[in-house]
């Protein structure tokens, strides 16, 4: 049986190479990059995406992306999943569990609204 359509990628695939300024100053923007690739063990749900928040100077804040295996901790004892969702939020990554691009999107923006919050920026 064939799995149910994701009806959020019409909202999410129009976003591809969109780039918005989120507060008035200019100070934080946001980058959307999502294509349809060829369902992998990798890509599952057959997206390849990065979506994430930047400071003025383009350090990434946050970061939604499958671009590379996870790994989980450091040094000898690092190890690296074979889940490729995840996500970034300052200098840790985590995996993401990716069910649909509607729920992406908007786990997205509420880790976009957490940063900027401790950030003391308001929009």
């Amino acid at each position: 049986m064939d799995a149910a359509p994701d009806s959020g990628l019409d909202a999410l695939l129009p976003l591809d190479g969109e780039v918005f300024f989120i507060d008035p100053q200019g100070n934080h923007w946001v980058k959307f990059e999502v294509k349809r690739v060829a369902v992998s063990a990798e890509r599952p749900h057959g997206l390849r995406y990065s979506l994430t928040l930047h400071a003025k100077d383009g350090a990434r804040l946050v970061g939604f992306d499958n671009a590379h295996p996870v790994t989980t901790g450091s040094g000898p004892g690092a190890k690296r999943s074979g889940a490729f969702d995840h996500k970034h939020r300052q200098r840790t990554i985590r995996p993401y569990e990716y069910s649909d691009a509607a729920s992406l999107l908007e786990d997205f923006w509420h880790e976009v609204e957490a940063v900027l919050t401790e950030r003391g920026v308001k929009l």
